[in-house]
């Protein structure tokens, strides 16, 4: 593959990740959003994987779905105190969360698995499929 192509791809690449988080400050938060988790994702030669910090929470504490093309990730975090503890200084984000995610039409939708481990929810799809078969909700392993 030559260089310009290889140049032209990170533009286009760096250009879609401007243009998702310039969407992601403009829209509003929702009343059902109370903060929204680190996330990251990586492009290889065979799939895309997604990436969500979501320390101190459990796998079923969480929900993936996917619709249209778009794939969501909701849950909620809670502080539980016992009865005879008050909260004194709050610094870590509770309450519930919404990320979503617009699946590209080489991606493969068929393909989407998750999984959880260590706080950290990992969604991976592979490449090059047809995009017509989509699941409602992915299982979180």
């Amino acid at each position: 593959m030559s260089n310009l192509k290889i140049d032209i791809e990170k533009q286009l690449t760096s250009l879609g990740r401007e243009i998702q988080q310039f969407v992601e400050r403009l829209t509003p938060m929702d009343d059902d959003r109370d903060f929204s988790p680190a996330c990251d994702i990586v492009e290889s030669d065979r799939q895309f994987t997604i990436m969500a910090d979501l320390p101190g929470m459990e796998k079923e504490q969480v929900t993936v779905t996917m619709k249209d093309r778009v794939l969501k990730i909701e849950g909620t975090r809670e502080l539980y105190l016992e009865e005879d503890e008050q909260l004194k200084r709050e610094e870590r984000a509770q309450g519930s969360f919404i990320r979503s995610f617009s699946i590209p039409d080489h991606a493969d939708a068929s393909t989407i698995n998750a999984a959880f481990k260590n706080g950290v929810l990992t969604i991976r799809i592979d490449k090059k499929g047809s995009g017509d078969s989509e699941a409602d909700s992915i299982p979180i392993n």
